[in-house]
């Protein structure tokens, strides 16, 4: 028998495979991908909420100021803590995604509070994330154009951009809140349609491409799903600068309520100073009872009355009871004291 005949080792194996792909498979059509896509609940729920966020960002950005700031901080709070929780080791212990998500829920709901009550640290955080938009878009529309040298040309760019949005944002706060709020709201929705049309894939595109990994193809419908994305910003934009923030300014909150402070406050100063006002100072008036009207024979001379006193403490004359009696006269002996009683009946008053 002839021996078999053996094939050469070479160092390089792929040799054997060059133009053995075929062009009908589907890993090299990244269109052929759409009909294996499936669905699953909890995305399914968490992509439906994202979508009610997004509408709110993108219409009501600016009205709903306060409930916007919030969410910001909620949600930029809860994904910084989670990626630090569930990427790195805490205390020597891998944590897992349930106690990830239930710490980064909790930070982020304080660093929600904090930027709605604070609003110059949600206006910071507005900018910051106008920023981070603009950068990544930048990156992402470079790419056919150039390729990035080191991981510190995309950390860089994000890096300044974002600060630079964030002081602009404090500088011009109506018209970059509007533009931020429509941005991330588009963004937003733009990513719930690459679920719904693809899993995401254009976002794990966008991903790649931050981290400098060799991105995968995309298929026509992911560019078309990224062209919406500025469509609808620009909607939005002019929705809220036409129609829901037109009129309505955030600082007006503010100033009412101190407006309202300073007015009570002077409402109590007037109060008071008329309460001092009316007040009868030291010295200068007293209670003068009220007047009553003289009549004939009410007026005794000082002296006459000073005798009658006389005559009823030595006890040698008639009492006073019985002299007033006779005369029909009521003699006030405390006539000092500034008392004025009638002392005869009223024949005629003058």
């Amino acid at each position: 028998m002839d021996p078999t005949p053996l094939l050469p080792v070479t160092p390089d194996p792929r040799s054997f495979n060059e133009g053995a792909t075929d062009p009908s498979d589907p890993a090299s059509d990244p269109c052929a991908l759409l009909s294996e896509r499936h669905y699953e609940v909890i995305p399914c729920v968490i992509c439906g909420l994202c979508c009610v966020f997004g509408v709110v960002y993108c219409c009501f950005g600016y009205r709903c100021f306060k409930a916007i700031m919030f969410l910001s901080g909620l949600l930029f709070g809860s994904a910084v803590i989670f990626l630090l929780c569930y990427k790195e080791r805490i205390l020597d212990t891998q944590l897992s995604l349930e106690v990830s998500a239930g710490i980064a829920l909790g930070i982020g709901v304080l660093c929600g509070l904090v930027t709605m009550l604070v609003h110059s640290v949600g206006l910071f955080l507005t900018g910051l994330l106008l920023g981070l938009l603009l950068a990544t878009a930048g990156l992402v529309a470079t790419e056919p154009l150039c390729q990035l040298p080191s991981a510190w040309v995309p950390a860089g760019s994000l890096l300044g951009s974002a600060l630079l949005g964030a002081v602009l944002a404090l500088r011009w706060q109506k018209a970059l809140t509007v533009v931020s709020t429509a941005m991330f709201g588009g963004a937003v929705l733009t990513l719930c349609l690459d679920y719904a049309v693809e899993n995401l894939a254009l976002g794990y595109h966008v991903y790649d491409r931050l981290r400098l990994a060799p991105p995968s193809p995309l298929c026509w419908c992911a560019w078309a799903v990224l062209a919406t994305w500025p469509v609808l910003a620009l909607m939005g934009m002019l929705l809220q600068w036409r129609v829901t923030a037109e009129g309505f300014s955030h600082t007006d909150v503010v100033l009412n309520r101190r407006q309202k402070q300073l007015q009570l406050l002077r409402i109590r100063q007037r109060e008071a100073k008329k309460r001092q006002s009316q007040l009868p100072q030291d010295g200068s008036y007293r209670h003068k009872p009220s007047a009553v009207k003289r009549c004939a024979g009410d007026v005794l001379a000082p002296s006459y009355i000073q005798s009658l006193r006389d005559r009823q403490q030595l006890g040698t004359g008639t009492s006073l009871s019985n002299l007033s009696a006779s005369a029909h006269t009521a003699v006030d002996l405390d006539y000092d004291s500034g008392s004025t009683v009638p002392l005869t009946t009223p024949r005629g008053c003058l």
